[in-house]
């Protein structure tokens, strides 16, 4: 998938300049509330036509002010999914997720009802009505109306929003699988670090009516300059990882990484499995030495690549342990009294309470452009 957005639009006081370039499966579009994370998503969907610039997915020219091409919103092939399912209360879920190909002709008709039925687990539902489902359950409808749509692109405005933690965690597992087993591009509104961690795989953010920065998911993670609204609490690095073993005993997973082994609560998951693992930097401890009689189990031994500029009293100490490129969250005194410089090795102590359940996501696939 390729996207491509170079626009200017203003609505009453609100200025919105976003340029950027994503090849993404799942890319993600973050900031905080008012950044123009919406204003942009409308514009891509036909919902707004922005005053200057070109808008191009895969190729095709969706705006192009300057030539006078504005698809209108019918006929780009893009899927819609918002804050809430907006189900029809009166017709069944079976007959909600058939809504969506009134808008296809029947020629174009290619997606699997039963595939994407079993892809998005609602096999169950198809003779209930929208009343007796629960938030986690109206929207993997709802998304699941849009993908029988046979859309180009899917569009996600905060899908997860009004969601407790309990139906995010119920979700997820089914937003990776579209991502990874769909052939549907898909572009996801957030204002969640932990979110675009476990989803994206590409991020651009927003601040202001501005692009700030654009990315793959895990570049655009380590720094913690980007996110200054949760900054050291919650950026840092995406790793991949497989599962080594299960130490059933403890109840824990031991995963494995090209920095080394990591420790976590017990997974549900079999050995081989790929995990993608986000270690904040504010949970990373810097020692000198391999560190005795400490209860963390996380050791990775590695280098000291660079150190930021001081952010107040805390700085960024970038480090590559085995290859991955980790984060650490530090005092400048820590830096002082420690003596730490590039070049010099070092010990990342890593608290198994940081390997949160948000923190960890399946790996995305690569089978999909």
């Amino acid at each position: 998938m390729s996207l491509d957005v170079d626009i200017r639009h203003e609505q009453e006081a609100f200025r919105l300049q976003a340029r950027f370039h994503s090849e993404g499966r799942l890319t993600a579009l973050f900031g905080r509330s008012g950044a123009g994370k919406t204003t942009l998503v409308n514009a891509i969907g036909g919902l707004i036509q922005p005053r200057q610039g070109r808008i191009v997915i895969n190729g095709r020219v969706l705006v192009d002010t300057r030539r006078g091409i504005a698809v209108p919103k019918h006929k780009r092939r893009i899927g819609y999914i918002f804050q809430e399912g907006r189900l029809f209360p009166h017709l069944s879920v079976g007959q909600n997720l058939l809504f969506g190909r009134w808008f296809t002709p029947r020629r174009e008709r290619v997606a699997d009802f039963d595939g994407i039925v079993g892809l998005l687990g609602i096999g169950h539902l198809l003779d209930r009505r929208p009343s007796t489902l629960s938030g986690g359950e109206k929207q993997r409808v709802a998304i699941g109306r849009a993908l029988l749509a046979d859309p180009q692109l899917l569009l996600m405005d905060e899908p997860l929003a009004s969601l407790d933690d309990a139906r995010k965690a119920e979700i997820y597992p089914y937003i990776e699988r579209l991502r990874d087993e769909s052939s549907v591009p898909i572009v996801l509104v957030s204002h969640s670090v932990p979110e675009i961690a476990r989803l994206a795989t590409s991020i651009v953010v927003l601040s202001e009516g501005l692009v700030t920065a654009s990315g793959p998911a895990a570049e655009i993670l380590r720094h913690t300059s980007l996110f200054p609204q949760f900054g050291p609490a919650e950026a840092g690095a995406l790793i991949e990882t497989r599962v080594l073993r299960h130490e059933d005993v403890f109840d824990l997973t031991i995963l494995q990484a090209k920095a080394g082994t990591l420790t976590v609560p017990r997974l549900d998951l079999s050995v081989g499995a790929p995990m993608r693992v986000r270690l904040r930097a504010r949970d990373i401890i810097l020692s000198l030495k391999p560190p005795e009689g400490m209860s963390a189990l996380n050791v990775l031994p590695g280098t000291i690549v660079s150190i930021d500029g001081p952010d107040g009293s805390s700085v960024d100490v970038t480090l590559d342990c085995g290859g991955e490129s980790l984060v650490a969250r530090v005092t400048r005194k820590s830096v002082e009294h420690l003596s730490l410089t590039p070049g010099l090795p070092i010990h990342a102590i890593i608290k198994s309470i940081a390997f949160d359940p948000e923190a960890l996501g399946r790996v995305p696939h690569d089978d999909h452009p």
